[in-house]
């Protein structure tokens, strides 16, 4: 049977070589530059944010046109809009892959509602710093997420979080942050340890989230970082966005960021068989995501054992056959300091350094 790639009979003779000539030098058609778009990720459930599809999106599909123009907003929940109808093209509920014109008005409403995903009590080892009646302070280990994902699909990927721990050990949370996110009022990276307040009661969650947004908590972090840095204090205004290419990185490459400030004072120096590096103490104005990693790669310095952000994952001695590894970011949350916020008692709570990475410095100590 003849390939429905082979030319029509009695056409099977002629050559394609007068039409590969005439287009081998064309250069490929580039692909359309897609504004970024304002978008209010805080907006309540109800609202409704409009805003025109850009002329260049002719063609595009929907979801296409949205994870681009929208590239603070995953993948996933661009998807989990559509399929729940929550957007509308010139008043119409349409489906991912329709092709846009340019130009039309888009609607988006509400937020994502993944299926109902509820937490549930585990008893995994918890090592709890501060607790009374109205919240706790823990030491979270580095490898434990704080939460499932909003978007997880099934019960393995809520497990091992430090939300079933808290179920298990404190048994009553706030509800303010949802199924989820019981208690949790804000976050640590999965692979950063260190200190994580969480509230026991919705007027407790409410008050503390107040005073993270006024910047009335004072987060101290450790971090070890590659090279040495040039001065024993900087501070970084760098705004941080989500990297538009690799969506998994923040960046401070985008003109349209958010504002973050962090204050790095350095702590030692040193100076190793393999290489140069600095122990530094940082304090942040903000909480963006990723906002210590990013703001130490902007200057040069990624921290160790940060792979996503430079960071080699194997490190060689300069002269000679060793190596070193960390599996985890060389970060963690010492030190956080509030004001009681229903007692108004003044609270201030250290975790120390965790073992693996007090070995790690041994072990640059032993190779100076």
């Amino acid at each position: 049977m003849p390939s429905k790639n082979m030319l029509p009979k009695g056409h099977r003779h002629r050559s394609v070589r007068a039409e590969y000539v005439a287009t081998r030098d064309v250069e490929p058609e580039a692909p359309p530059v897609i504004p970024v778009l304002e978008f209010d990720d805080d907006a309540d459930e109800d609202a409704v944010r409009s805003f025109a599809a850009d002329p260049a999106a002719a063609g595009m599909r929907l979801d296409t046109y949205l994870a681009q123009a929208l590239p603070d907003i995953s993948r996933g929940r661009v998807q989990m809009l559509i399929d729940a109808g929550q957007v509308r093209v010139a008043g119409e509920v349409v489906k991912a892959k329709a092709k846009l014109k340019g130009g039309e008005t888009i609607e988006i409403e509400g937020q994502p509602q993944p299926e109902p995903l509820h937490a549930t009590p585990e008893d995994i080892p918890l090592s709890i710093l501060f607790e009374d009646k109205f919240l706790a302070v823990i030491d979270k280990p580095a490898g434990m997420m704080v939460h499932a994902g909003a978007g997880a699909s099934d019960e393995e990927r809520n497990r091992g979080t430090l939300v079933n721990a808290l179920l298990f050990h404190l048994n009553k949370l706030s509800d303010v942050g949802g199924d989820l996110r019981p208690g949790i009022v804000h976050r640590l990276d999965k692979q950063t340890s260190g200190v994580i307040v969480v509230a026991k009661d919705d007027v407790t969650h409410r008050k503390l989230g107040e005073m993270f947004a006024q910047r009335e908590v004072h987060k101290t972090y450790l971090a070890l970082a590659h090279g040495h840095l040039a001065k024993d204090d900087v501070t970084v205004t760098l705004p941080i966005a989500r990297d538009v290419v690799r969506r998994t990185r923040m960046t401070t490459r985008r003109g349209d960021g958010r504002h973050a400030v962090s204050h790095v004072h350095v702590l030692e120096r040193f100076t190793t068989a393999y290489g140069p590096f600095t122990l530094v103490e940082v304090k942040i104005e903000t909480g963006r995501t990723h906002q210590i990693r990013v703001h130490l790669q902007a200057l040069g310095h990624p921290v160790v054992g940060d792979f996503l952000y430079g960071a080699p994952h194997v490190i060689r001695e300069v002269h000679g056959e060793r190596t070193l590894a960390l599996e985890r970011n060389f970060l963690h949350a010492a030190q956080l300091e509030f004001t009681h916020p229903r007692t108004a008692k003044e609270v201030s709570v250290e975790a120390p350094l965790p073992p693996e990475l007090v070995a790690f410095l041994d072990d640059l100590n032993a190779a100076v």
